[in-house]
C-alpha cells in the first residue's frame, strides 16, 4: 500500500526522480532520493544527464502538469527569463515538407533549457520538508526477501543497506532494474524496441529580435530523414538542434551545419545561420532506439517497487515527450492507493505517446520494429492530414493538441476533420528546398 508508508527511496535525481518525489511526498513520512552525481547548486548541465546539453522545450501539457505539481511553476520560469510563445501562432511547423498554416491558440510553449528546468524542479523538491536528496550515492542493488524492501547504496566508498516501504527506479535509460529483477528470479522484463539510429547535435546562438520565429520545426519524413529545430531560450539565446536518422548524421563544422540546413524544406533556419553568432561548440549525442519496458507483463511483479521516466519508456527525443510523460507518472503516483496497480496504469499512460512516436518512426522503411496492421492506413491518412494542415489552421490546431498529449489520436478522425482533410489536401503544395 502507498497510504501510510513511512519511507520511500528513489534511485535517480533527474527530472523523473524529482517529479516522483513530489508526487509521493504527500503520501508518506519520508522520501530519500539518491543520485551518484554531485548535484549542482545552479542551473548547469551535469555529467550524469548527457542530454542536459541538448535542446529542450516544455510543451503545453507538460507545463500544465508542472503547475499542478508545483503551483506557480510556469510563473517562476517566466521570472527566470524563460520566453513563452504560442505553440501554433509563434512556431513555424513543417510537417512532411508542408508549412503548417498558423493561427492563434491557447497552447503555450516555453523555451527553457534542460539545465534550468531541472534546477527549478530540484529547488522546489528540496523545499519539501519530508524530502531528502543525497548526491554522491550510487544504488548498487535491491534488498529482497519475498519482495523488494530497500536498496544497497555506496556512499564514500562504503556500502549501506537502506530499508524502504517503496523503491522507485528513476535511473533513466541506464537503469539496472531489468538485470536485478532477472537475477532475483522474476524473469526477463519484456521490452518493445524501435530502432531509428538518431544522431543529433545542439548548439546555441545569440538571439536577435526579428531574426527568427519563436521556434522553427522541420519534422522528418520518408525521403527526408533529417530534423532541424530552433527555439528561443532564456539568456537571449536560440538553440539549434540538427538530427539525422538511419545513418544520416548532422555535421559539427560551420560549413557543414549550414549545408545541412540548406537541405530543409523551408529557408528559416538556413537564413538565420547565415549571420547568427554562435555561443558554443556543437554537442553531439546518439539515440539508437526507443525502448519500452513492459513490467506490466511480468507473470510475477515485485512488490513495493515501481519504475518511472526513461527507465520505464524512453522515446525518440526529437518528439519532446519525455518530460511530460514523467510529470504524468508523478500525478499517477500521487493518486495511486496500491503499488500493485501502478505498472498496469503506467502502461496505459505511456501507450498513446509511444504509439504516436513509434508510429511516426516506423514510416521509415529502415526503422526496425514491430509494425501493426493499423499503422499503414493510419499513416496514409496522416500524410494527407499533414498536407491539409498547410491550408486549414483548424487541422493544424487539432494535430498539435494530439502531439502535445492534450487529446487522443482519435481526435484527428472525427467526421468533420475527415471532410476538411478531403477538401484541403488536394490543393496543398510541399516545399522541396530551403
Amino acid at each position: 500500500m502507498i497510504i501510510g508508508m513511512e519511507r520511500v527511496v528513489i534511485m535517480g535525481a533527474s527530472i523523473g526522480g524529482m517529479l516522483a518525489a513530489r508526487g509521493l511526498s504527500g503520501r508518506c513520512g519520508r522520501v530519500t532520493v539518491f543520485d551518484r552525481d554531485s548535484l549542482p547548486e545552479t542551473a548547469r548541465p551535469r555529467r550524469g544527464v548527457p542530454q542536459s546539453r541538448q535542446a529542450h522545450a516544455l510543451l503545453a501539457r507538460g507545463s500544465t502538469v508542472l503547475d499542478q505539481l508545483f503551483p506557480g511553476f510556469t510563473d517562476e520560469m517566466l521570472a527566470a527569463g524563460v520566453p513563452r510563445g504560442d505553440l501554433h501562432d509563434d512556431c513555424h511547423w513543417y510537417l512532411d515538407g508542408y508549412p503548417m498554416r498558423r493561427a492563434r491558440s491557447p497552447m503555450p510553449v516555453y523555451g527553457v533549457t534542460r539545465a534550468l528546468l531541472e534546477h527549478l524542479i530540484r529547488e522546489r523538491v528540496r523545499a519539501l520538508p519530508n524530502v531528502e536528496i543525497i548526491d554522491g550515492a550510487e544504488v548498487t542493488g535491491l534488498l529482497h526477501a519475498g519482495g523488494v524492501h530497500g536498496v544497497r547504496v555506496r556512499m564514500d566508498g562504503v556500502e549501506k543497506e537502506i530499508e524502504a516501504d517503496l523503491v522507485v527506479d528513476a535511473g533513466g535509460r541506464s537503469s539496472r532494474s531489468p538485470v536485478w529483477l532477472r537475477e532475483l528470479g522474476y524473469g526477463e522484463v519484456p521490452a518493445s524496441t524501435v530502432r531509428t539510429d538518431v544522431v543529433y547535435t545542439t548548439r546555441h546562438y545569440h538571439y536577435e529580435p526579428g531574426r527568427i520565429d519563436f521556434a522553427v520545426i522541420m519534422a522528418p519524413y520518408p525521403g527526408m530523414p533529417r530534423t532541424g529545430v530552433t527555439i528561443r531560450q532564456e539568456g537571449d539565446r536560440v538553440v539549434l538542434l540538427l538530427a539525422g536518422m538511419h545513418g544520416d548524421e548532422p555535421p559539427v563544422d560551420d560549413a557543414g551545419i549550414l549545408a545541412f540546413a540548406r537541405s530543409f524544406p523551408g529557408p528559416e533556419i538556413k537564413d538565420f545561420l547565415g549571420t547568427a553568432v554562435a555561443l558554443d561548440d556543437p554537442v553531439r549525442m546518439r539515440f539508437p532506439a526507443s525502448v519500452r519496458h513492459h513490467y506490466e507483463r511480468l507473470p510475477r511483479r515485485p512488490g513495493r517497487f515501481v519504475v518511472v521516466g526513461d527507465a520505464l519508456c524512453s522515446f525518440n527525443p526529437i518528439y519532446g515527450q519525455g518530460i511530460t510523460v514523467a510529470a504524468l507518472q508523478a500525478l499517477l503516483l500521487a493518486r495511486m492507493t496500491e503499488t500493485d496497480r501502478y505498472f498496469t496504469e503506467a502502461a496505459r499512460l505511456v501507450a498513446t505517446p509511444w504509439s504516436l512516436a513509434t508510429g511516426t518512426d516506423l514510416r521509415f522503411p529502415q526503422a526496425a520494429g514491430p509494425r501493426r496492421a493499423v499503422d499503414r492506413p493510419f499513416n496514409a491518412y496522416l500524410a494527407h492530414y499533414r498536407a491539409a494542415a498547410s491550408r486549414d489552421p483548424a487541422l493544424g490546431a487539432a494535430f498539435l493538441r494530439v502531439s502535445n498529449m492534450l487529446a487522443p489520436p482519435s481526435h484527428l478522425l472525427n467526421p468533420g476533420r475527415l471532410l476538411r482533410v478531403l477538401r484541403s489536401a488536394p490543393g496543398a503544395r510541399r516545399v522541396t528546398g530551403g
